[in-house]
């Protein structure tokens, strides 16, 4: 028996209205693949980064929302948005799981394809480490050939990163942590903050929402650490040791990235608890 869902009151015409691809834009988005070979396995490197590349840009906007409400003093919405984070990188963690699926005969059809282009040209991947606080001007040149990318990169390192400002909400709460000198720069473990963040630890029912906020940070970075490992085991899987597409070391590069913490603090700590 065939069911009509307009007995149920959906609405089965749009013409004049919006409808569902009107709203997501699909037709933009779903013709937004364009392979360069005749290999079957491309479409799917270009899906996986293209829903990574999104998946990162709600990222993004939650990071940025969390660090202003933190900066406000508003800290209950601000680790709602952090645990988000937190998820969308256990999604991006899942899309390694895709990719592996591709063999290296499969990716060697289409790698010729892709040029020099490489993730590691990933400007929003760049503007997370940038939030965060992981802030390396070299890192600004594979993007100085996009005027508005790198202004808005440069802009964003001009400016507070995510941690600065859990800092600043800590020195407000009577803990003796001096200012950083250059915003431009890496956070490196710092001697004062680590101190502020063990007398937390150490007493979590007086500290709770700054011991909440610790682990909101934590959570993130455990997850955004496991998106690493994951990346390294994907290229590794794929094309052993060959060097990336984008000129980098390929799989050695990515092993030296697993020694950047952003949070060193907040994981130094644990020793000496």
């Amino acid at each position: 028996m065939s069911y009509d869902p307009s007995d149920d009151g959906a609405r089965m015409s749009f013409q004049g209205r919006m409808s569902y691809g009107d709203y997501l834009y699909l037709d933009k988005v779903l013709t937004a693949q364009h392979p360069l070979s005749q290999a079957h396995d491309e479409m799917l490197f270009i899906v996986q980064h293209q829903t990574s590349e999104l998946w990162m840009k709600l990222a993004l906007h939650e990071l940025n929302a969390a660090r202003a409400a933190i900066a406000s003093g508003n800290l209950q919405p601000a680790f709602k948005m952090l645990t988000r984070v937190a998820r969308i990188m256990e999604q991006l963690n899942s899309a390694w799981d895709v990719l592996r699926t591709m063999t290296p005969s499969e990716y060697t059809e289409f790698r010729e394809s892709l040029g020099e282009s490489s993730g590691f040209q990933s400007w929003q991947y760049r503007m997370i480490e940038f939030v965060a606080g992981n802030r390396n001007i070299e890192m600004l040149r594979p993007h100085e050939h996009r005027e508005a990318l790198v202004a808005s990169l440069r802009a964003e390192i001009a400016r507070p990163s995510l941690y600065d400002v859990v800092l600043s909400h800590l020195r407000a709460s009577g803990f003796d942590i001096p200012p950083r000198e250059r915003l431009d720069r890496p956070h490196l473990p710092d001697p004062a903050a680590r101190a502020a963040w063990a007398s937390i630890y150490r007493d979590p029912v007086r500290w709770w929402e700054l011991y909440e906020l610790a682990e909101k940070l934590v959570d993130f970075e455990d997850y955004f650490r496991r998106w690493r490992f994951n990346h390294v085991t994907t290229v590794e899987r794929i094309i052993g040791f060959k060097r990336g597409s984008g000129g980098t070391s390929g799989v050695n590069y990515l092993r030296r990235m697993l020694d950047v913490v952003l949070f060193a603090d907040l994981w130094e700590l644990r020793t000496e608890l």
